[in-house]
């Protein structure tokens, strides 16, 4: 959020300086600077540009590469894997869409402003989240995650829109180029390429080829970021980098050290990685380079008036502040009313109509689609003022819509809890010391996840150190992601009937990547218990109520990921080792609590 919110302070200032810069007696430099050609020429080729198709054509593709690379991580490993969080802001961000150009149509329906519909229907991502860490509630990161998806949307619409219906005439031999490269990136997927200069290589090739194509660049930039791959940590890779540490560690030389780069490298994604690298420079460089090219608009001559006068411009104010903020409410309100989905948890329908509001700051993407969409610098300058009078009025609204949703509504802040739901019930759930110790350590556990098995001995470790002092206790919480997660919760269970509990959780961790239902038997016969009792209990609708029990309090206390620490009744949020969580047990009261 300190990244967003210092981008959207750049952008602005960036803006400001663009806007003084073309009003002041030094405004031909302003238009000089952006027509001035720069060329990369390789031989008898190159490629020849003004500085502003540089910028609008070449930086803004990495802005949309970021942006594919994160809608990709969401749906492979983020908040998007449940697919049924997708629905209501799916909707809403359709419907955000719909409403606003319905809008800008109603009032230009012909002639050549009418080609500005799309700059209403797009969302400036980081300018919205800035202007909201800013203006919104204190803690805001339920509602951040649905208007991230709920951009995404927009994103993925405008940057098609861009590449389709604003594109020039079509080169098929170009295309057929960017075709091949996008076959090339999935092909550097399906065989699991980890380094990431192959799709730095492949995406330079593709940008250039669909620059050439007549499809304007964008396109390139979001379907390449869709492509590359994002992936948990497997636990071999993160074993191997542990051990290549190790071996540096014990010979810090040039050949160990480059070996243990390397398997560090190795863990982490080429989509995380690219991510961590572009990021900030797509944040405090590309985009304010954007905004001070782009937002640059000469108000003198009567063009403030010509503006204010213009139905074009008038279009653009409406359909981004009443039309966004319209269209997501009404989207979200009727989606979560006919039942299809739900709102995250902690976010309220006070706070769609806020985020609604600040959706109408459409400034990067309805900039960009406004240089596309008109030939005639008189219609680009009145849309443009129309652009920054709806940025001006969007944050104005979400301002006052976060204050009336906190005051009539009581919605106030708009993150997940942090408090135990269920509280540890000795009747049913797991607890290893005393029932009645003063200190609660409570997990949810998946156990397919890698990272729960390089913590599941953390409970012993704590129970050496406090002894007496604490009880450890595991809930279940089977992820999505983990096909046989469900089934190992169900085995531990089936386990626990015979009071095998405990074995059956450290043998599970142990052969995490051996869970299927022979696997469990063989376990269950390891143990010495009755396997056909195991197997029965295995299909007893008891032990699957009592699993989804356990995965409702996760949801009800906030949790969303495994392995979660609660240090009593509080979730805790940080590091998980045993050195961190003793520290906190130990600043934690030692509160005795009733047993039940």
């Amino acid at each position: 959020m300190r990244t967003e919110s210092g981008s959207a302070g750049m952008l602005v200032m960036a803006a400001l300086i663009a806007l003084v810069w073309a009003n002041s007696p030094w405004s031909q430099s302003y238009v000089d600077l952006w027509h001035t050609e720069l060329s990369i020429r390789f031989g008898d080729g190159g490629l020849t540009m003004d500085l502003h198709h540089w910028i609008n054509d070449g930086l803004m593709v990495v802005f949309f590469f970021v942006i594919g690379l994160e809608v990709r991580k969401e749906f492979a490993i983020g908040e998007l894997v449940d697919r049924s969080r997708v629905v209501v802001p799916l909707v809403a961000g359709v419907t955000g869409m719909l409403v606003p150009a319905a809008i800008f149509l109603a009032l230009n329906p012909s002639g050549e402003a009418a080609a500005g519909w799309g700059a209403v229907i797009g969302t400036d991502t980081a300018f919205l989240l800035g202007v909201m860490a800013l203006v919104g509630p204190a803690v805001s990161t339920q509602l951040r995650i649905f208007l991230l998806t709920l951009t995404v949307i927009d994103d993925i619409v405008a940057v098609s829109v861009i590449g389709v219906v604003y594109s020039d005439e079509l080169s098929l031999g170009a295309l057929v180029v960017a075709a091949l490269c996008l076959v090339v990136l999935v092909g550097l997927d399906r065989a699991g390429v980890w380094q990431a200069a192959p799709y730095v290589v492949v995406v330079l090739v593709l940008w250039f080829a669909t620059l050439e194509s007549g499809v304007h660049a964008s396109i390139a930039g979001m379907l390449s970021g869709l492509l590359v791959p994002a992936l948990d940590p497997r636990r071999s890779d993160v074993e191997d980098a542990a051990r290549s540490f190790r071996a540096f560690r014990q010979s810090p030389m040039p050949g160990v050290q480059r070996a243990a780069r390397r398997s560090l490298t190795r863990a982490i994604s080429v989509n995380e990685r690219l991510q961590e690298a572009l990021h900030s420079p797509t944040s405090h460089v590309v985009v304010p380079v954007f905004a001070l090219a782009n937002a640059g608009v000469d108000l003198r001559d009567g063009v403030l008036g010509d503006a204010f006068g213009s139905r074009l411009m008038w279009g653009i104010v409406l359909g981004l502040v009443v039309g966004k903020a319209l269209g997501i409410f009404a989207g979200a309100w009727a989606s979560v009313r006919l039942g299809w989905g739900r709102l995250p948890q902690g976010v309220g329908l006070g706070h769609t109509l806020a985020g609604g509001a600040l959706s109408g700051i459409g400034f990067t993407v309805s900039l960009l689609i406004i240089s596309l969409a008109f030939e005639s610098s008189r219609l680009q300058d009145q849309a443009r003022v129309g652009v920054l009078v709806a940025a001006a009025l969007a944050s104005l609204a979400g301002w006052l819509a976060f204050r009336f949703a906190a005051r009539f509504l009581g919605q106030r802040d708009a993150a997940l809890p942090t408090h135990l739901s269920r509280p540890v019930d000795p009747a049913r759930d797991h607890i290893t010391g005393p029932v009645d110790a003063p200190l609660t350590l409570v997990e949810y556990l998946d156990f397919e996840c890698p990272f729960c098995a390089r913590v599941s001995g953390v409970g012993k470790e704590l129970r050496a150190h406090f002894g007496d002092r604490l009880r450890y206790v595991t809930r279940h919480l089977p992820l999505p992601v983990h096909p046989h997660a469900e089934l190992a919760a169900l085995g531990a269970e089936a386990a626990a009937r015979q009071g095998r509990y405990w074995d059956m959780h450290d043998v599970l961790f142990a052969h995490q990547d051996e869970l299927e239902l022979e696997d469990l038997v063989g376990y269950a016969a390891g143990l010495d218990l009755d396997v056909e009792a195991f197997l029965r209990d295995l299909d007893d609708d008891d032990l699957a109520r009592h699993v989804a029990h356990d995965v409702a309090s996760a949801e009800e206390s906030g949790v969303r990921g495994t392995p979660t620490f609660f240090i009593g009744e509080t979730r805790h949020i940080g590091p998980h080792d045993a050195r961190t969580l003793i520290e906190a047990l130990e600043s934690a009261q030692a509160v005795p609590r009733p047993i039940g």
